[in-house]
């Protein structure tokens, strides 16, 4: 039985500091099962003292990475978080606010690949949220936009896990802000449009020709991985490719850089500046606004400027 324990404690603490997953669902739903049916060795209390049985899980929105930028609740949440299971996208520095009892644990993911399955990091919201009272799960942005905020609180709901959600500034809207592109502007843009470029099946999900064909800002997050695939489906769909482009790369932090093109030239731009993630891919005419808007002076400065008016 000792054995047994000490085994399955020696497993459960390389988790969660991210040097161990798990290569099948069926291998972390084994494991989880043993671990919970051993709970009342792991958490057995000290006399006089009671273990809460259900603490409760906030979903909080980090928003797109300056800390500036974080809602009064999001940061009240951190504070008072006993353990904050959160995302690569989350600035570190959002970290530093919480307190020194509190359990970090780290579940970034990479566009492609996931350094911490889905189902894994499901397991972990339950499994904290029947050890300690209050639990966040910190998200990059929005939690609902593109965060599978909902997939992790359906997971709660089926377990009867008390939840909350706060909502944060998604970068497809006030990270482009810090670039100077407004996502709507009465003359160029009376609408905008968020889709995703990495989906579960691949590139074929996402209706790109479809896209082409509609009104207003198009925006695209996750899709650097599948450029050449979105460029090249837009314009065979009839968006014209002296459409204005951009890119913008780590967008609202100190090291944000933004490229402005045209979509006909914006594969070989990205190329030429060595685009990597996390970025935002915007098409719509008011990338024109870029230059004339943007208000930051201390990030990086532009990488290339193809004239868009």
């Amino acid at each position: 039985m000792e054995k047994k324990v000490c085994e399955i404690s020696q497993y459960y603490f390389l988790i969660i500091s991210g040097k161990f997953s798990f290569e099948t669902k069926k291998q972390s739903t084994a494991f989880y099962g043993c671990f919970f049916s051993f709970s009342s060795i792991f958490l057995k209390p000290c006399k006089g003292h009671h273990v809460k049985t259900s603490g409760k899980v906030w979903l909080v929105g980090a928003g797109p990475g300056d800390i500036s930028l974080l809602t009064l609740k999001a940061l009240q949440c951190i504070r008072q978080a006993d353990v904050i299971i959160y995302d690569r996208l989350v600035n570190p520095k959002t970290l530093e606010w919480a307190a020194e009892s509190c359990i970090l644990i780290n579940v970034g993911k990479n566009p492609g690949y996931h350094c911490v399955p889905q189902h894994e990091i499901n397991a972990l919201l339950l499994q904290h949220a029947r050890t300690h009272r209050n639990i966040v799960r910190l998200k990059g942005g929005d939690p609902y936009v593109f965060g599978r905020g909902a997939e992790e609180v359906e997971c709660l709901v089926e377990e009867g896990i008390a939840f909350e959600v706060v909502p944060g500034i998604s970068s497809a809207i006030g990270g482009l802000a810090y670039a100077g592109i407004p996502v709507t502007h009465r003359d160029l843009a009376s609408g905008f449009h968020v889709v995703t470029g990495h989906t579960r099946e691949g590139n074929q999900q996402q209706d790109w020709r479809l896209l082409a064909r509609l009104h207003g800002t198009l925006v695209i997050v996750m899709g650097i991985a599948n450029l050449p695939f979105i460029c090249e489906e837009l314009l065979m769909g009839g968006k014209p490719p002296d459409t204005p482009a951009a890119i913008v790369m780590s967008a609202s932090r100190e090291n944000q850089r933004r490229l402005t093109c045209t979509l006909g030239t914006l594969l070989s731009k990205a190329q030429e500046a060595n685009i990597t993630p996390p970025a935002l891919i915007v098409v719509g005419d008011v990338v024109r606004l870029s230059d004339r808007l943007s208000f930051i002076s201390d990030m990086t400065p532009m990488l290339y400027d193809e004239s868009c008016s």
